[in-house]
């Protein structure tokens, strides 16, 4: 486990934060939620929070550090799926705030069902995450487990919710009624650096469905991006077909990237990372894409807002 970083220049402290509520200058709602929040962190007695370095993620961490000090532990899982550049700056950023934080490995990638990609890979990679969790809590002699999804995730499609609910995992943000762009704006009043990150989830992801995931296809994945975030797009996935590569962009920065010689740029970097073909997505960049050519039963089926599914969450890109 690291310890927590005497430099917190990410970060401002929990008090600065609530005396901003206070004073009333949060929107009321907003401050409503942020003590449904505090009041049911602090229920919980002691967590472990799954911690991916995402904006929701470090926002709970950040949260639950604040609530009950001591008796909180961010767990990240390291595996073949998390970019590396991801790993270093969530380590910063826990450094920052001074939140305990522990690195574990997870091997979802030897599950043979989480490898084939299908429609449910998502529920194989939670379970894999929470079964190794469960461990942690054992060790620290932590309470509960809770990981960082918010409301609007009950709208989208994601198979991890049943991996959440079957391991008891609660999902704080989300039962305090917290909106992505809520937590946005409780981290950008917190002072936390990252309040604006893009969002980001595993590398597999972007691997098409029925296509193996293998360490050697997420590398591909990862070099791809990473070339690409070094010309200087922020918002950027590079979404897997086998030998093509179809990159998506966020809408502001199409412009830039149809600049004459920019797209011969791109595409020298994608290829030399692995691939033989490069296209750029017209429609740009939309989190989910992979899940379009799924038919509607599977979609609904895995809907965070079925019953079943008790506002427990998982990430979709």
């Amino acid at each position: 486990m690291t310890e927590p970083d005497a430099n917190r220049s990410g970060c401002t402290s929990s008090r600065a934060e609530d005396a901003g509520t206070d004073s009333g200058g949060m929107a009321s709602a907003l401050a409503t939620k942020k003590l449904a929040l505090d009041a049911r962190l602090r229920q919980l007695e002691s967590v472990i929070v799954a911690y991916s370095g995402g904006i929701d993620s470090a926002y709970l961490a950040y949260a639950a550090h604040a609530v009950l000090g001591s008796r909180m532990l961010a767990v990240i899982a390291d595996s073949p799926s998390l970019p590396r550049a991801e790993l270093s700056d969530a380590s910063a950023f826990a450094g920052e705030c001074g939140i305990p934080l522990r690195v574990v490995r997870t091997h979802e990638m030897e599950r043979e069902l989480y490898a084939a990609n299908g429609p449910d890979r998502c529920f194989h990679c939670k379970d894999e995450l929470f079964e190794t969790l469960e461990g942690e809590l054992e060790r620290s002699g932590l309470h509960a487990l809770a990981y960082g999804l918010n409301a609007d995730d009950r709208r989208d499609f994601r198979p991890g919710h049943k991996a959440a609910a079957a391991h008891r995992v609660t999902a704080p943000l989300a039962e305090a009624g917290l909106l992505k762009a809520d937590v946005r704006a409780l981290a950008q009043r917190a002072g936390l650096r990252l309040w604006d990150k893009p969002a980001s989830a595993c590398l597999s992801s972007r691997v098409e469905y029925g296509r193996r995931v293998t360490p050697e296809v997420l590398r591909t994945i990862e070099q791809a991006e990473e070339a690409l975030h070094r010309m200087g797009f922020r918002r950027v996935r590079v979404r897997h077909h086998g030998s093509i590569a179809r990159i998506e962009l966020a809408e502001e920065e199409m412009a830039a990237a149809l600049e004459t010689g920019t797209l011969k740029k791109m595409a020298t970097a994608v290829r030399a990372a692995g691939f033989r073909y490069v296209s750029l997505d017209c429609e740009g960049y939309r989190t989910g894409s992979m899940n379009e050519v799924l038919p509607v039963a599977v979609l609904t089926e895995n809907r965070g807002d079925r019953k079943e599914e008790n506002g427990r969450h998982d990430a979709t890109d």
